[in-house]
């Protein structure tokens, strides 16, 4: 089957986005001739909840158990697995994950941030974004039977650093 091709006006690959080639298919881009680079990305995002479910997460008396811990744990496998989530994602190499969360009591909100980090032909962007997003909903299921109102936001590339576009940093 021939799929026609799309008006110059239309064509997706015109606009900047590399994930489509010439006749507006999906496909993985060729980083093949891309030289090697050290990487780095970071990312972040918050989850909001109850007074309450904030302070059991902090006494570490959810039922499940160390609910930071765990979502520790499920973040960096996610950084690991990024690939195997997201279609047109290059499995990588990484050399370093890490998580952190920063606990704010005044909003009563959870903060992760995952910085990862490889020597390969591209960047680590969507592995920190979806380490972020698997920590906080590991948050979410461990807390769920005692506040099934937590919200979970402003999940966002903060900044990268490698590759042919250099450094960017999110504000700047």
């Amino acid at each position: 089957m021939t799929r026609p091709k799309l008006p110059e006006s239309a064509n997706p690959a015109n606009d900047g986005l590399t994930h489509f080639d010439s006749d507006g298919q999906a496909h993985m881009v060729d980083v093949g001739a891309k030289a090697d680079t050290c990487r780095t990305a970071v990312a972040g995002g918050t989850i909001t909840m109850k007074p309450a479910t904030l302070d059991i997460i902090k006494s570490g008396s959810a039922k499940k158990g160390d609910v930071l811990g765990i979502a520790r744990i499920a973040a960096i496998m996610a950084a690991k697995r990024t690939s195997d989530l997201i279609p047109l994602c290059h499995p990588l190499a990484l050399t370093h994950v890490s998580i952190e969360f920063g606990i704010d009591e005044s909003s009563s909100s959870i903060a992760c941030t995952a910085q990862v980090e490889t020597s390969g032909k591209t960047g680590v962007e969507m592995e920190a974004l979806t380490a972020v997003q698997i920590g906080l909903l590991t948050i979410y299921d461990m807390c769920k039977a005692v506040d099934r109102g937590m919200v979970i936001s402003n999940v966002r590339v903060l900044e990268k650093h490698g590759g042919k576009s250099g450094d960017w940093i999110a504000g700047q």
